[in-house]
């Protein structure tokens, strides 16, 4: 099945004219603590594992002051699939702090960063119902990569089999329920795993399908697959470069055009101008403090250098917030107690451009 990059770019312009956004970011790994087993996952450890880290409170204030110095806008807040399910120790660290679960340390990370002038966007894997209506009160927006739409990568040796929280069912149905809670929402899948073309373009419909039904994806993240040392997945080869871009240009051709489509660039640094040619108009959170916690062997992008890439394609580069536009407009979709913040520095952005 052959897509067309010239297709997918005219319907990028079409919508989007000829400007190309991105989030300037901090990134808070809040704790690598993760009850998956993933097997290209770098990020993960358990309780006593050499590199195993939760953010005290003080690490957290810490950060997000020197983000909100450095100009960011956004809170990425990040961290392994409900880790007090699997691992007391944590739990009991939680306590200590005066939490009773990760979402309510999420919960007050977030209001700390709101306070610093930072809007949060979390990350925190698999969350329920409760969860997601508790966090959305203090975050702009929420996230959960669906990655895969194959019950076959969930089977004996294959990448998600020790990793319950990437059942596709599982993840399709914390999607839907952001949809129903009318949360801004980001997700995307991964390619050059493991899956086939029938697969990825299965995992497309099904975002897309969400999407029509409750309106709420801002962005859909095409991710590359990228092989780390340390993990089961270390000798599995990179993305392929055409597959990466063919992806591209099949999401923009069957994702609704309102829906931001996104790669990341730290994860295809000599790929920007090709990205840009199958048909992104986002870049994605980037960081001028904190590295890629999840991706740690590929830095970010210089925000000046990136800008001059995308100006000699004729695009401009414009920072963004962590929630588009459309949702602010509309009734409904952020808490009224972070409308204020979300208003400010929009006009802030507005100004300065």
């Amino acid at each position: 099945m052959q897509f067309s990059n010239k297709a997918s770019t005219q319907r990028r312009d079409e919508h989007y004219g000829h400007v190309l956004t991105y989030s300037p970011k901090v990134f808070l790994p809040v704790t690598n603590l993760c009850r998956n087993y993933c097997s290209y996952c770098t990020f993960r450890r358990s309780p006593g594992q050499a590199g195993a880290r939760t953010m005290t409170p003080e690490d957290v204030l810490a950060t997000l002051r020197a983000g909100s110095d450095a100009g960011c806008i956004e809170a990425l807040l990040c961290l392994g699939d409900t880790p007090e399910s699997g691992f007391p120790s944590y739990q009991r660290q939680l306590e200590s702090w005066g939490y009773q679960s990760t979402v309510e340390y999420l919960d007050w990370i977030a209001r700390q960063a709101q306070g610093l002038g930072l809007l949060a966007h979390t990350n925190a894997g698999v969350l329920d119902a409760p969860s997601m209506k508790a966090l959305r009160q203090s975050n702009v927006s929420l996230g959960l990569m669906l990655e895969s739409n194959s019950d076959r990568l969930c089977g004996r040796g294959m990448p998600h089999y020790s990793a319950p929280d990437k059942v596709p069912a599982v993840r399709r149905r914390m999607i839907a329920e952001a949809g129903m809670q009318q949360i801004p929402f980001t997700s995307g899948i991964l390619v050059g795993f493991g899956e086939t073309q029938k697969e990825r373009i299965e995992a497309i419909d099904v975002l897309a399908q969400l999407h029509d039904h409750y309106k709420h994806l801002q962005e859909v993240i095409i991710q590359p697959f990228r092989p780390h040392v340390g993990t089961r997945m270390a000798n599995a080869v990179a993305a392929v470069d055409s597959v990466l871009l063919e992806t591209i240009a099949i999401a923009r051709l069957k994702l609704p055009a309102e829906v931001s489509l996104q790669a990341p660039p730290n994860l295809a640094p000599g790929m920007i101008e090709a990205l840009i040619g199958a048909g992104i108009n986002d870049f994605g959170g980037i960081s001028p403090l904190t590295p890629d916690f999840i991706n740690p062997s590929y830095p970010w992008p210089h925000i000046d250098v990136l800008a001059e890439r995308c100006q000699s394609l004729g695009f401009t580069l414009q920072p963004r917030l962590p929630v588009y536009s459309r949702f602010i407009e509309q009734p409904g979709w952020i808490d009224p107690r972070l409308l204020g913040s979300v208003y400010r520095i929009e006009d802030r952005l507005r100004d300065a451009a």
